[in-house]
């Protein structure tokens, strides 16, 4: 199970209130672990500002991937042969490859790779990851937190490496039979390719205090 940290010292806004007409809902408060998680358990996620502060999104039009809408081509289902999905072997190495600072909106600095690296030791944050041949070429990362999980990033560094360690998640949320909620921020024009679909803030909320109360997927490595 999970380890559950010290309880954070900030309180999060009501993301449902009207004064929230954008997707930015606050600025400041922490990445403690603690933090983290109370943010995430109230629908928000973070992002550096331009200042170096932190801040708070939750957006208006939310991206979410229902398991049974994921779509897998003729073409990626073969493609999927040439990759061997691993999870949480190299939670750390996935991080830092989403960070690359060359990729188009690179946003992940080392205050971010941190912070999450604590949650993934303490069992929360976990990554499903590609390899090819013995080389790490693509993965994924975000937090699980009950039947939520929150995609953070993504990567590749071989043509559909990044959707084979998608459709290894879908696989690993929905192995049980339970319906979890799989959270991706937004939508893209990519994502949408895959089966993503967008969703209110509202209706995100709602289907995030169902989510919460229901149990994690069975995480080959998580801390016991």
């Amino acid at each position: 199970m999970p380890i559950e940290p010290e309880p954070s010292p900030w309180i999060f806004p009501d993301a449902r209130s009207p004064e929230f007409d954008d997707d930015l809902v606050a600025v400041g408060a922490d990445l403690a672990p603690g933090t983290l998680l109370a943010a995430y358990r109230s629908g928000l996620f973070p992002m550096p500002g331009p200042q170096g502060e932190i801040w708070w999104y939750s957006p208006v039009h939310r991206g979410i991937l229902p398991l049974d809408g994921l779509r897998v081509t003729r073409s990626l289902t073969k493609s999927l042969k040439r990759f061997e999905i691993r999870v949480d072997t190299a939670f750390v190495e996935v991080v830092r490859a989403c960070a690359d600072p060359s990729r188009d909106g690179a946003w992940i600095d080392e205050e971010i790779i941190s912070a999450y690296a604590q949650l993934h030791e303490l069992g929360w944050a976990h990554s499903v990851e590609a390899w090819q041949d013995g080389v790490l070429v693509g993965g994924l990362y975000g937090l699980s937190i009950g039947g939520l999980f929150a995609g953070e990033s993504m990567f590749h560094h071989v043509r559909d490496a990044s959707k084979a360690a998608l459709v290894g998640l879908v696989d690993l949320l929905g192995a049980d039979g339970t319906s979890r909620l799989l959270d991706v921020q937004w939508q893209t024009d990519h994502l949408a390719s895959l089966g993503v679909i967008e969703i209110s803030r509202a209706d995100y909320l709602t289907l995030l205090g169902v989510a919460l109360d229901k149990p994690s997927p069975a995480w080959p490595s998580a801390p016991s």
